[in-house]
């Protein structure tokens, strides 16, 4: 899996960690890898500043020449590289289209910040309309590894949950991972009039059994130990939570929390969960 990814490059911090996260897995898998850099120029500036543009295109392409030569000398990988004005995310999103990638690497990418993947940011917009998987990239260079040893599948009984954790058991059999399935039971009485009683408090936990018991049937139809946790509270912060009291090296989500295809991460259970994980996040679209 994951034979061609390509790489939104804006040689940041944690997009330098997505390249060599993406060549690792590569190096020891194989596949093809690409690399996009992106040229952003609005009218205003063309007007202001015109010269920018061929800088910003110079800037680019010595950028990807000496990120190809390295690449090429670290990990073996004959990497392609591209250098395209335009909206970062459309950019990249065009290059995966063209190029059938089936991921998209990818930093918190952008100038806002950690703290503020907000509605419009270059990550939540490759998220929200990428044709292939997802993977956000929040760690040092030295620590990504292209292999996952410890995934935590956050789990709801919903069809893009149950996409995201066959998924994450091909993920598990290549790289020999151990998987702890997370259900969390919602505060119902937080978000509308609800009074909970012993019986409700019951029923919910009865509920989660079951739907934890069907994420055991998946996990054992793929052959694939799996270790499971019930928590309760807010979904967001308790993976968050939970992965780094198990020390999880990646999160695989589905569409978690998602409100509608036309709006972006913020406020979403996924958003949040990319905004504060110390780990990689693994989108499964």
């Amino acid at each position: 899996m994951y034979n061609s990814i390509v790489v939104g490059f804006d040689e940041s911090e944690f997009s330098k960690a997505a390249l060599t996260e993406a060549s690792e897995r590569i190096k020891k898998y194989g596949g093809k890898l690409f690399l996009v850099h992106a040229v952003f120029f609005d009218e205003e500036e063309s007007g202001i500043a015109p010269e920018q543009r061929e800088k910003r295109f110079e800037f680019g392409r010595r950028v990807c020449y000496l990120t190809k030569d390295k690449v090429a000398s670290q990990y073996g990988i004959d990497m392609e590289s591209y250098v395209c004005e335009g909206d970062p995310p459309k950019v990249i999103i065009d290059i995966a289209r063209e190029k059938k990638a089936d991921l998209i690497a990818t930093g918190t990418y952008g100038r806002r910040g950690l703290k503020r993947l907000l509605m419009g940011s270059v990550t939540s917009q490759v998220i929200l309309n990428s044709p292939c998987d997802v993977l956000v990239v929040k760690r040092a260079c030295s620590e990504c590894t292209g292999t996952y040893i410890s995934i935590l599948l956050p789990y709801d009984g919903s069809e893009s949950s149950k996409k995201a954790l066959g998924r994450a058991c091909e993920l598990a059999k290549i790289d020999g991972a151990t998987v702890r399935v997370l259900y969390v039971i919602p505060r119902y009485e937080e978000m509308v009039e609800f009074f909970r009683s012993d019986s409700i408090k019951r029923s919910l936990h009865r509920e989660a059994e079951k739907i934890i018991d069907e994420a055991k049937r998946i996990t054992s139809s793929h052959g694939v130990p799996v270790q499971t946790e019930i928590r309760e509270g807010h979904a967001a912060d308790e993976i968050v939570q939970t992965a780094e009291k198990f020390e999880n090296d990646l999160i695989v989500m589905g569409t978690y929390g998602w409100r509608g295809v036309n709006k972006a991460l913020m406020g979403s259970t996924t958003g949040n969960v990319i905004t504060h994980a110390a780990c990689p996040i693994l989108v499964v679209k």
